[in-house]
């Protein structure tokens, strides 16, 4: 009998050996929030201040595109994209970031329907791609495991549990500046570890993880034979004088086992295009490909086309950003010596320790009641810890997606409600 392959999902223990981490933190926050609210009547006219859906302007060239492209309408698109897309996005990481050498289209990058859906297959993936060493150890320490950041997005836990891998949470301290400790995680762990899902800025508490700490996190990952995604889809809104560096910066010339996701949902404001990417491993590219043809949404051609056309434009990105940044200036006035209170690094979240009123669920429900402020309760996006407690349980969750007048107008009512 010929030997198994490590990338044959037979080489790894069955399903019904493996814990993949359930409960209600695998249910999208938005529908138990539903659930929170669902018997209180809204104090005032509604306003959400939930979802992180951006409601800037779109930029003014989208209908011109889309209507110089109709006829992509009548054709499937191609699985890893249109050619022009992939250098368009190459060519974008190339102005961003200070690669190390330029990324090649062809082989490196791959448009996505979102980034949510790449993040979720790179799971599965993941849990195929292991050499046999490895596939070794994952057997003998008990199967494998993807690290999640804690608090999380939510498809990063949906994605371990259906690659039949234990998803395992990393706290974030805010004593250690929102970070995971790499010092601190077990070699144990880290052997049947096949991937580490990581997000700069942050989602919520909009933590930039400085270079140095990504070049540690690449080499440790690499030690012990990890993937890194980083969910870098809020990379464009930063509060700060600099950028936020990558983590293809630091992939070093071949970008072995690193891998970026990012969309133009945030950066320019277009979350229903549907439309983004992934670049680095070339391995993991190829892979990936094969797998997304048979299991994933391919992006319509004129869809990428707007993308292509926003990757070129860096005008409406700034525009967006200085709006963010004004409305931060707000909640710094607003907030100032409330709720732990401090002005994020970059992303568009307030992150407000609201323990004070009875924690994350009661502030959401007093806000809806009084105020008819939508919010999301911390712990929504959080998985409780080994000792039982979840580490969101004592915050609230607000999205800057309004425009300026309507922040001005909901941020004090935020106070108001919870005084």
């Amino acid at each position: 009998m010929p030997a198994t392959s490590s990338n044959d999902p037979a080489s790894l223990p069955p399903p019904d050996a493996l814990r993949p981490d359930s409960g209600p933190a695998a249910r999208s926050p938005f529908i138990r929030l539903g659930e929170l609210l669902a018997d209180i009547e809204p104090g005032k006219p509604a306003l959400s201040l939930a979802v992180g859906e951006p409601r800037h302007a779109i930029p003014p060239f989208v209908g011109e595109v889309l209507a110089a492209h109709l006829d992509g309408f009548g054709r499937y698109p191609a699985g890893k994209g249109l050619p022009e897309f992939r250098a368009a996005a190459a060519e974008w990481c190339g102005r961003r970031y200070a690669l190390p050498r330029p990324l090649d289209p062809e082989r490196e990058v791959l448009v996505l329907n979102g980034s949510r859906e790449g993040l979720f297959l790179a799971a599965i993936l993941a849990r195929r791609l292991v050499s046999p060493a490895k596939a070794k150890a994952i057997a003998e320490a008990g199967g494998p495991a993807i690290l999640l950041p804690n608090p999380f997005y939510a498809a990063y836990g949906a994605g371990a549990e259906a690659a039949g891998c234990e998803s395992v949470s990393l706290p974030l301290p805010a004593s250690g500046g929102w970070l995971p400790d790499l010092d601190a995680l077990d070699p144990r762990l880290l052997a049947r570890t096949v991937a580490l899902y990581f997000a700069s800025p942050a989602n919520p508490q909009g933590t930039i993880a400085p270079r140095a700490y990504l070049e540690r996190l690449v080499a440790l990952a690499r030690a012990h034979e990890i993937l890194v995604f980083a969910d870098e889809c809020y990379s464009e809104i930063w509060l700060g004088d600099a950028p936020p560096t990558g983590i293809l910066e630091v992939g070093g010339p071949d970008y072995a086992g690193v891998v970026t996701f990012n969309s133009l949902s945030k950066r320019s404001s277009l979350p229903g295009l549907r439309c983004g990417f992934c670049a680095g491993d070339a391995g993991f590219m190829a892979a990936f490909a094969d797998l997304r043809n048979v299991a994933a949404p391919q992006v319509p051609e004129p869809l990428q086309h707007v993308g292509i056309a926003a990757l070129a434009d860096e005008a409406h990105v700034e525009a967006s950003r200085a709006l963010y940044r004004a409305k931060f200036d707000i909640a710094d006035q607003v907030f100032a010596g409330r709720f732990g209170y401090e002005r994020p690094d970059g992303g568009f979240f307030l992150w407000l320790d609201v323990s004070g009123v009875g924690g994350g669920e009661e502030a959401a429900r007093i806000l809806w009641r009084r105020e008819g402020l939508r919010t999301v309760p911390g712990g929504y996006l959080c998985r409780s810890e080994s000792d039982g407690r979840n580490p969101g349980a004592d915050y609230l969750r607000l999205a800057l997606v309004q425009d300026l007048a309507t922040t001005r107008a909901a941020l004090p009512r935020v106070v108001a409600g919870l005084s």
